[in-house]
């Protein structure tokens, strides 16, 4: 874990709240809460607007959550820490905080995740292949966050922290466009 570095308030919050659950045997827990929570914030506009306007007074907004985690069943740990976030009125940077968290639990678990950008949809089979592979070259557990961009043409990128393999068409083609221009 010692390779994940998360700043700011929302660093500072995602740290404090993955040393807990650390400690209390409960990250999965918790991820599967935070995860449940950027859902409901994905699919509520006012939900979206209640956690980043600064115009909601604290207890307005405590309130809000307070019930919200109460329908959607997140008590214990998590519940404590969204109240908590509300209380000291930085709800504002709940998205981030959630973030930085699986960033934390990503390094906690060992798990890498490689951006795979492709022109068509890859095939379970084609997808297996691509993980393994990369699973070898990195040694850790890879995730797929596959793309589908057909401007590529063909092949494919893939992207595993700050190093990027382009490997589609679409670059070969520029390469060679940009050497036929310079023989000219």
């Amino acid at each position: 874990m010692a390779e994940t570095y998360v700043s700011g308030a929302a660093g500072r919050y995602a740290t404090a709240l993955f040393e807990l659950a650390r400690d209390a045997n409960a990250v999965d827990a918790v991820k599967a809460d935070l995860d449940r929570f950027s859902a409901m914030i994905a699919e509520s506009d006012d939900l979206r607007r209640l956690v980043r306007s600064p115009v909601f007074a604290s207890e307005a907004q405590e309130r809000a959550i307070a019930a919200l985690l109460e329908k959607a069943g997140i008590t214990g740990l998590s519940a404590n820490f969204f109240k908590t976030v509300a209380a000291n009125r930085r709800l504002f940077t709940v998205e981030a905080i959630m973030r930085d968290f699986a960033l934390l639990v990503a390094a906690y678990k060992g798990e890498v995740t490689a951006e795979v950008t492709v022109a068509q949809p890859l095939s379970d089979s084609h997808a297996a292949t691509l993980k393994q592979a990369l699973d070898a070259l990195t040694g850790k557990d890879v995730k797929l966050a596959v793309e589908v961009d057909p401007s590529l043409l063909g092949g494919l990128k893939v992207k595993v922290g700050s190093k990027l393999i382009d490997a589609s068409l679409k670059t070969k083609l520029n390469s060679i466009r940009t050497a036929m221009k310079e023989v000219r």
